[in-house]
């Protein structure tokens, strides 16, 4: 149902990686777009912890399987199925969309494995940095820009609230909290429920049975109420799923997992 980015150096929404520097873009700009169309097929998006108390509004937040859990807003129930955008990219008026969508075609990477610095780079394939006649400049007089500072503060962003995302779901490990989810919705006509899973989702059981210190602790470091958060959202699942049938993306008949 939902998968973690598997290659590090490449990864989803992004179909080549180049630095930006001045020698080779200094006369590039960027532009901005009012589609999305890197969002179209992709049903789980990676989220931050500070985007939790938004994105609850707006879709299930759930965890990818495996050793090394990420949390993912679930914009579809199946893979290549996004019920918040359209065919041609257009997002739904009120969408929150999460800040690893928005830094695209921007990313920092280590431009070697030995490399202790992030460079920022970005998708030449985007279509949204070239050497166009409008659009915001990236470098004047050999030096980055205010919009390129822009971009590169965003990104720095970003990867600052990761590393507090991998604090939150290393402590979530710690207590042994995660568990492989399963949600069984029931459509009309239909005797037997769809069944979704591939995913993971905090046990409530062993929640309740925490340690009145940790949880104390937990809710004075803003832990808690992200908890929460990601449980209270997980009941737009059938949301999520009405608006599949309604838009005619599956499942049509059978039941699918």
């Amino acid at each position: 149902m939902a998968s973690a980015p598997t290659d590090p150096n490449l990864p989803i929404f992004y179909k080549d990686l180049v630095p930006l520097n001045s020698r080779d873009h200094g006369g590039w700009k960027s532009k901005s777009s009012d589609v999305a169309p890197w969002l179209i097929d992709q049903h789980a998006i990676p989220l931050t912890v500070e985007e939790f108390p938004q994105a609850q509004r707006h879709f299930p937040i759930i965890f990818s399987s495996g050793d090394n859990p990420v949390p993912l807003a679930l914009m579809g129930l199946n893979e290549g199925v996004n019920v918040f955008v359209t065919a041609d990219g257009a997002v739904t008026p009120g969408t929150y969309v999460p800040a690893y969508a928005r830094r695209y075609p921007f990313l920092l990477a280590r431009l070697t494995p030995e490399a202790t610095e992030l460079s920022l780079c970005f998708d030449p394939s985007s279509g949204l940095i070239g050497e166009f006649d409008e659009g915001g400049a990236l470098f004047e007089d050999g030096q980055p820009s205010e919009n390129c500072k822009g971009m590169l503060g965003f990104c720095e962003q970003f990867e600052e609230a990761g590393l507090r995302t991998g604090n939150f779901c290393a402590e979530l490990k710690k207590h042994d909290l995660l568990m492989e989810g399963e949600v069984g919705i029931q459509r009309e006509g239909n005797d037997q429920p769809f069944i979704y899973r591939g995913f993971q989702m905090i046990n409530q059981d062993k929640l309740r049975e925490l340690r009145g210190d940790v949880l104390r602790g937990w809710n004075q470091s803003g832990m808690l109420p992200l908890i929460f958060a990601h449980l209270f959202s997980l009941e737009l699942m059938r949301d999520v799923f009405a608006l599949q049938v309604q838009q005619g993306k599956g499942p049509l008949t059978l039941p699918v997992t």
